[in-house]
């Protein structure tokens, strides 16, 4: 009488892989994506991009902030205001 090993495989999903924060983009990786964007016509993923990159919001953050939030009648505003959802810290930033 013969036993089969019947336990599963114990290797960590993440051996041997990177694990932690990434390495933030660098300026010409950041207009190398612009300017592809510029050149698909993609202006909403455009400026989508320029909003996270001049706020510095994660992407939860980026996607509560509506249209009526940054604008006035036609007039669009300078600065904006948002809470951060994870700290409740208020972030303030330039639109460009």
């Amino acid at each position: 009488m013969s036993i089969t090993n019947t336990e599963p495989d114990k290797t960590p999903w993440n051996k041997g892989k990177l694990i932690g924060q990434k390495a933030p983009l660098k300026p010409p990786e950041v207009w190398a994506i612009r300017v592809r964007l510029e050149l698909a016509n993609n202006r909403r993923d455009l400026a989508l991009f320029n909003l996270a990159v001049d706020s510095k919001l994660r992407g939860c953050d980026l996607l509560r902030i509506r249209v009526s939030d940054m604008r006035t009648g036609g007039e669009i505003h300078r600065r904006a205001k948002t809470l951060q959802s994870k700290t409740g810290n208020p972030v303030q930033f330039e639109v460009t």
